[in-house]
């Protein structure tokens, strides 16, 4: 009998080996992420509080979260209710009053029939890959089950969403990934000749592609993609979870485009920092599922569905909607005159809160020395600054960040 167990060689092959370089305790935190160094303790309407006492400006919210701020009053009420009534958790073996009356209300304010709540973004995406799946063999073709992303895209960071997310770098070291996904370009001819009637599913597209670098994906092409879909008998699936729920000026994105998707993602938003994601599905995708054809063991709680049901309904206030159209619009303005004052930039686009700014150097650069001076940036790609500041932010606070970045530009 021949052995399988590791010559003592190869054994030692296997180990990573250790360098001088290398720190002798690892932090608690998995090192996933880059942090930067200091503590945040406390956050106050658009400001982070570190433990020094020192305030940060926040354009990032979160990536796109705290849509509503820090510490928002009606947010802190919602909690409290929830906490107050002991329900916290209940796993989806039992109805709540909350989970049922956030989705009726989605229902009723878009092109929904059903809702389903998910703990994050990239699990309602990854939750829609099924869900389209399972419609397509509902149709009768056995081959159908192919999911077609845009290049460009970022759809999250799991098997099936990152094979339909065009960023190399996080594809690479996880190959191979989830089969059946096709990155395409944004070109309906190109669609044309990949969906198969017999073997596509659906395609997922970002009307604003954030990660991609806050590209807006045209009106004209979304409307020919969604006339080409029904065409084939392909679903429509739309990812806005990071553009959705306010943050163009519109409750929905999909809002300005003139039609409806078969599906829509959201998240990040919708309950302002807890973590909540949903699927929204039509009356076609929602008639073929069945119980136990998907599950989850905390999402749509009842402490967070009451809570993103008070958010939502701020969200969607028209007065809020105005403010992002209007103040959005005017901070546009604002960054292309700082790029006309610098000349260090090379492009500038954007709608709502929601903006990219091209910068000749390194992003990591200019948010390293905003971050000095208690402005808090994010990146969308190599050289490019995205600005997603809370929606409740005032054009005052705005400027006092706009005077901090067009510093850290000159720097």
């Amino acid at each position: 009998m021949t052995s399988t167990m590791p010559s003592p060689a190869s054994a030692t092959a296997l180990t990573p080996t250790s360098s001088a370089a290398e720190p002798t305790t690892l932090p608690a935190i998995l090192g996933t992420y880059k942090r930067q160094a200091p503590l945040f303790v406390r956050g106050e309407g658009v400001h982070m509080i570190d433990e020094s006492g020192k305030r940060y400006l926040d354009f990032v919210a979160g990536i796109a979260v705290s849509s509503l701020g820090h510490a928002d009053a009606g947010v802190m009420q919602a909690m409290q209710e929830a906490m107050a009534t002991g329900l916290i958790h209940t796993s989806n073996l039992y109805r709540t009053a909350p989970g049922e009356a956030l989705a009726s209300w989605l229902v009723a304010h878009s092109f929904a029939s059903s809702v389903f709540f998910s703990n994050s973004g990239a699990e309602a995406n990854e939750g829609a890959f099924k869900f389209a799946r399972r419609w397509a063999k509902s149709t009768g073709h056995q081959a159908k089950h192919e999911i077609i992303a845009l290049r460009g895209s970022f759809h999250g960071r799991m098997p099936g969403t990152l094979a339909a997310t065009d960023r190399p770098a996080y594809r690479l070291p996880f190959r191979p990934l989830m089969g059946g996904v096709t990155i395409v370009e944004r070109n309906l001819e190109e669609l044309r000749a990949v969906l198969d009637p017999e073997t596509a599913a659906a395609v997922i597209v970002e009307p604003i592609q954030g990660e991609g670098g806050v590209r807006i994906v045209e009106p004209e092409f979304l409307r020919g993609l969604r006339e080409l879909t029904r065409e084939r008998n392909v679903l429509l699936i739309l990812d806005e979870i990071q553009c959705g729920l306010g943050r163009t000026g519109s409750f929905f994105a999909y809002e300005q485009l003139g039609f409806e998707p078969d599906m829509l993602t959201i998240a990040k938003p919708l309950a302002n920092g807890l973590p909540m994601g949903a699927i929204l599905v039509n009356d076609t995708v929602a008639r073929v599922m069945q119980p136990g054809d998907h599950g989850t063991t905390f999402g749509g709680g009842p402490l967070l569905a009451h809570v993103a049901h008070h958010v939502v309904q701020r969200l969607a206030d028209p007065a809020l909607l105005q403010h992002v159209r209007e103040t959005g619009a005017w901070f546009g303005e604002q960054l292309q005159a700082i790029a006309d004052r610098t000349g260090a930039v090379r492009a500038i686009r954007g709608t709502g809160l929601m903006w990219g700014m091209d910068v000749h150097e390194p992003a990591a650069a200019i948010i390293a020395r905003a971050f000095d001076q208690g402005l808090l940036l994010v990146s969308a790609g190599e050289h490019t600054l995205r600005f997603l500041p809370p929606l409740v932010i005032s054009r005052e606070e705005l400027a006092k960040g706009l005077a901090i970045l067009e510093g850290a530009i000159k720097a």
